[in-house]
């Protein structure tokens, strides 16, 4: 059981490391905004890694994978949150400048929920998450719990695995803000992240 679960995390781990939709999210956040809204938006993304967890263990994401209705459904609903917010970068790549670095700073492109919900929907809106969690957690499932609480639990496992590396992420990219501290810079950022955000919306868009 516990070599088992070692194992699980060891394999979370590594997949927090492949780059995504939500992973691009949070190193825009990170690099564009304060640390707290990149936190926040941590967050948001960890949130729809349960959710997905959870659906698996109740055979939801089995229909988002049979329906085609369904799976476009989200599969066009996230790339429209990608093309948004990488047009965005874009629009507004002319004013970004470096975040304020006090750990007491708010977000500064928005609120809290803005931050969040980017996380949120961006892993929400991608069923390609929700189909890997259905041929992944299965194969973990942990015996002598009910299946909904096993899936419950490795779904966690997944979300602070996760979690913990996108830490370490937004920590080392606060880490270097003295270093790019140029408006120019900072301008560049926001251009590569916008076009990067574009290229994975238009990506998840024509990729059935």
């Amino acid at each position: 059981m516990m070599n088992e679960l070692g194992f699980f995390l060891g394999v979370c781990f590594l997949l927090a490391m492949v780059p995504g939709p939500g992973a691009m999210v949070i190193i825009r956040q990170a690099s564009q905004d304060t640390r707290r809204s990149a936190f926040t938006t941590l967050l948001g993304n960890e949130t729809a890694l349960l959710v997905w967890g959870i659906a698996a263990a109740c055979g939801l994401t089995a229909l988002v994978a049979a329906s085609q209705v369904a799976y476009d459904a989200i599969r066009f609903t996230g790339a429209a949150i990608l093309l948004f917010l990488g047009v965005q970068a874009l629009v507004n790549r002319r004013g970004a400048r470096p975040p304020a670095q006090g750990p007491g700073d708010g977000p500064r492109s928005g609120s809290a929920w803005q931050s969040y919900s980017a996380g949120l929907f961006t892993n929400l809106m991608n069923p390609k998450a929700g189909v890997f969690a259905m041929s992944f957690l299965p194969q973990f499932a942990p015996t002598g719990l009910p299946r909904f609480w096993g899936f419950a639990l490795l779904a966690g496992c997944w979300a602070l695995m996760d979690a913990l590396w996108f830490t370490g992420v937004i920590w080392g990219i606060g880490k270097t803000r003295g270093l790019l501290s140029a408006p120019r810079v900072w301008r560049r950022i926001s251009q590569v992240s916008g076009l990067a955000m574009i290229g994975l919306g238009i990506r998840a868009a024509v990729d059935g």
